[in-house]
């Protein structure tokens, strides 16, 4: 199977420290992704629908305290907006666009 002509989209952030895939779902563009242990500050210009996969999301959205989210939680983030991760061990996720 030749997959040169429609390769995987891979996203590289923060030195190599977040890393994720790109994929098409059944609810549009998504990325599947892995985060190494620190803190990070990401930008959106789209909604997104963010999902714990594996580990604990410490998150702090615009005008709110930091809040934990494990495996199988979710949050949602509106387009145009900063906002901070805090992993204290290695976290997979994966995040719907639109």
């Amino acid at each position: 199977m030749d997959n040169t002509s429609n390769p995987i989209p891979h996203h590289v952030y923060f030195d190599g420290k977040v890393q994720s895939l790109g994929l098409e779902t059944e609810n549009g563009k998504a990325t599947l992704g892995v985060m190494k242990k620190g803190t990070y500050e990401f930008s959106t210009s789209s909604p997104e629908r963010m999902v714990v996969v594996s580990g604990v999301m410490n998150v702090k959205l615009p005008d709110t305290d930091w809040l934990k989210y494990t495996e199988q939680q979710e949050f949602h983030v509106t387009a145009g907006i900063s906002f901070g991760v805090e992993c204290d061990t290695d976290v997979a996720y994966i995040c719907y666009y639109g």
